[in-house]
C-alpha cells in the first residue's frame, strides 16, 4: 500500500485533515505539539470505476456510483519547527516517522494565524509561503546529517578494487526509501569526486537534497482557505510547485454532516446537497462552506491525495479480474479489487501486486475492455480491466 506522510509545523491543521481524511479518532487541539506518536491510517484516492463504461454500476465496496476509492496509508507526523533537524522539538523523532512514506503532503496554515513555531497569531499575521520552504530545508538538512554521520562506512568501502559509490549509497540510503535505480540517477547528474574521501559537506548535502527530492516529492495543501486573506492563497497558488487550496476542517464537517445524513457528498465532490432536516444553523454554515467549495474547487482534501499519487508518484488504477467478459472475480463479484501501481507497469507487474504466486506462474493476460490477449510488455493504462492468466 502505498504511504503518504502529512508534514508541517504545528497548528497547521495536520490532525484535522487526518481525521477528515481517514474518520479516524485523533486529537485535535489549537496548540503546538498535539500529536506526539505519528498516527497512521486508512485513506483513499479517487478515480473513475471502469464500471461507468457498463449499462449497471459494479458492487464493489469502495465504489460510489462510479467514484472509485482506492486505499492508501496516511501517516500524520507531528508538527516541525525550525531546527528540527538538529532535534529541536523532537524534530529527529518526527523527522524519522517519514523515511517509509512515497509522498508528502506539507499542510501549510494559508490563513498565517500562526507563526513559524505554530503558535496562534491575528489571522493575516504571519506570511505563509515563509512555512513552504522549511519543511523542505529541514527534510534535506536531516538527511545530510545522517549521510554525514554514514559516510566512513562508504571511504572504508571505497579500498575495495570492486568498489562501486552506486552500490554503497543505495545501501545506506535503502532505509530511507531510495532505490538503487533512484540512487544510480541521482549521482548521474551530480557533479561530485570519484574518491568519497575527497567529498564536502556541500557534496554531501547535494546528494543529499536529491535524493529527497526524488524520493519523497511534496504536494503542498494550502489549508484553512474558509479564513485565509484570499490574497494569501493566490500568491501560494503563484509558486512553482504543486499547491492545493484546502480546507481540512470544512471536508470533516461535511464527512460528518454526511453521516448523518444532513448532506449529500462524496469525498471529492465540488459540490454538496442540503438536506431538509437540518437546522437554520447548520444550513448557514453548510451555504458558507459550499461557497467555498465553488470559489476553489471543493475542499481541497481529497484533491491533495489524488494530485500525490496519481501526479506526483505517476501512479494508474488497474483492475484484475478472473471473468474478462463479466470483469468479475469466481463468486461474480464486479471489480472487487484497484490497484495502485507505477506508470509503466505492466500485467506481470500487476499480478505480482495480487499474488507473487500469481506472478511466478503467469502465462498471459487479455484486456477485458478490448477482450484482446495482450503482450507480457504492454504498457498498463489508467482504468484498463486485465484477466491474469496464471499457473497458480
Amino acid at each position: 500500500m502505498l504511504s503518504i506522510a502529512l508534514a508541517g509545523k504545528p497548528n497547521a491543521g495536520k490532525s484535522t485533515f487526518y481525521t477528515a481524511a481517514t474518520m479516524a479518532d485523533v486529537d485535535v487541539a489549537n496548540y503546538p505539539f498535539t500529536t506526539i506518536d505519528a498516527n497512521r491510517g486508512v485513506s483513499y484516492v479517487r478515480t473513475e470505476c471502469p464500471c461507468l463504461e457498463r449499462d449497471e454500476r459494479c458492487n464493489a465496496d469502495n465504489c460510489e456510483d462510479g467514484k472509485r476509492y482506492v486505499p492508501i496509508e496516511l501517516l500524520d507526523v507531528a508538527g516541525l519547527v525550525p531546527g528540527a533537524h538538529e532535534g529541536k522539538g523532537l524534530g529527529n523523532q518526527f523527522l524519522d516517522e517519514l523515511t517509509n512514506a512515497d509522498v508528502i503532503v506539507n499542510v501549510v496554515d494559508a490563513s498565517g494565524g500562526t507563526n513559524e513555531k505554530g503558535e496562534p497569531v491575528d489571522i493575516g499575521e504571519h506570511d505563509p509561503l515563509e512555512d513552504i520552504d522549511f519543511i523542505e530545508e529541514e527534510m534535506d538538512l536531516w538527511l545530510a546529517g545522517i549521510v554525514e554521520r554514514n559516510w566512513e562506512s562508504v571511504e572504508r568501502k571505497s579500498r575495495s578494487p570492486d568498489f562501486d559509490i552506486d552500490d554503497a549509497l543505495a545501501e545506506m540510503l535503502s532505509g530511507f526509501g531510495a532505490s538503487p535505480k533512484q540512487i544510480a540517477i541521482v549521482l548521474r547528474d551530480l557533479d561530485y569526486p570519484d574518491d568519497p574521501i575527497q567529498w564536502e559537506d556541500e557534496h554531501r548535502e547535494a546528494l543529499a537534497r536529491d535524493v529527497r527530492q526524488r524520493t519523497k516529492p511534496i504536494v503542498v495543501a494550502a489549508n484553512k482557505i474558509d479564513i485565509a486573506p484570499e490574497e494569501n492563497v493566490e500568491r501560494l497558488l503563484e509558486l512553482n510547485k504543486p499547491v492545493i487550496p484546502t480546507t481540512a476542517e470544512g471536508e470533516l464537517a461535511l464527512r460528518r454532516a454526511a453521516d448523518n445524513g444532513l448532506v449529500d457528498y462524496d469525498p471529492g465532490d465540488d459540490t454538496i446537497a442540503i438536506g431538509d432536516d437540518v437546522n437554520d444553523a447548520q444550513r448557514n454554515a453548510l451555504e458558507e462552506l459550499a461557497d467555498t467549495m465553488a470559489e476553489w474547487n471543493g475542499t481541497g482534501v481529497q484533491a491533495a491525495l489524488d494530485h500525490a499519487v496519481y501526479d506526483l508518484l505517476e501512479h494508474i488504477t488497474a483492475y484484475p479480474v478472473e471473468d474478462a467478459a463479466k470483469w468479475s472475480d469466481g463468486s461474480g463479484n464486479i471489480l472487487p479489487d484497484a490497484f495502485l501501481l507505477p506508470d509503466g507497469s505492466t500485467p506481470v507487474d500487476l499480478a505480482y501486486a495480487v499474488h507473487s504466486d500469481i506472478g511466478d506462474g503467469y502465462l498471459h493476460a487479455v484486456n477485458a475492455k478490448s477482450n484482446r490477449e495482450v503482450g507480457e510488455d504492454y504498457e498498463l493504462e489508467e482504468g484498463d480491466v486485465i484477466k491474469i492468466v496464471s499457473t497458480n
